[in-house]
């Protein structure tokens, strides 16, 4: 019975593993697409948070407010390419006549591309990893809207790459001081402070603000000595 289970067993990884063999043009042709289409585009701001937010939350409203502002600096907006924070995004630089990128994630469950994404600057992934790879290196800032597991992921992803020196150093902004200061102050107490996890200069790469103002000012005085270029 047991040599019988692992015989079938090998065969299914067998039959796994040819696919896997495949599956690498598949990989590649996402990465081609994704840098072909983002390297014309300039330089971009991506804004994180939850694709549950609504037109009409305060978060919502603060994203458009933020992404039309920067839009009107010359940045182009790139979202998750959904619902919620990541339409807010797009709308605003939509309505700022400014270049609106969407890299929506083929999903299980329901999410498709927003309505304020410019028609050429569409993209579908079918994997996190070059989706994210894709916000990495073509954002000159990062902005962090309240949001969920994926939004947190993202962040982590985003703080990981500036604290390691994988990408030069790239403003990294919370937006909505109420969500983010209770991790904000776990971080400086628990991973600092209390275990020394993180160095101090590492919680100094954080911004929080709550208003676009705050955040055009910083990115003004960030690249008046910093270069705008592509991240790696």
């Amino acid at each position: 019975m047991k040599d019988k289970l692992t015989n079938i067993k090998l065969r299914d990884w067998t039959e796994t593993r040819a696919h896997s063999s495949w599956q690498v043009f598949k990989i590649m042709a996402e990465f081609v697409q994704g840098f072909e289409t983002l390297a014309k585009i300039g330089p971009c701001i991506s804004i994180f948070g939850s694709a549950r937010t609504k037109p009409g939350h305060k978060y919502y409203e603060m994203t458009v407010e933020v992404a039309k502002r920067l839009a009107e600096e010359g940045f182009g907006i790139i979202t998750g390419g959904g619902p919620g924070v990541m339409e807010a995004g797009n709308k605003g630089a939509k309505m700022a006549g400014g270049r609106s990128v969407g890299l929506n994630i083929e999903l299980p469950f329901e999410q498709h591309g927003n309505q304020y994404i410019d028609a050429d600057k569409s993209l579908n992934f079918d994997y996190f990893f070059i989706r994210k790879v894709m916000f990495a290196k073509y954002s000159q800032g990062f902005i962090m809207m309240p949001g969920g597991w994926g939004t947190m992921d993202e962040f982590f992803e985003v703080a990981t790459l500036i604290q390691t020196r994988k990408f030069t150093q790239t403003p990294m902004i919370c937006m909505g001081s109420d969500y983010w200061k209770g991790l904000i102050e776990w971080m400086k107490t628990t991973m600092y402070e209390q275990e020394s996890y993180i160095s101090p200069g590492d919680l100094d790469m954080i911004k929080i603000f709550d208003t676009a103002d705050e955040v055009v000012s910083y990115l003004h005085e960030f690249y008046s000595h910093n270069k705008l270029q592509p991240n790696f």
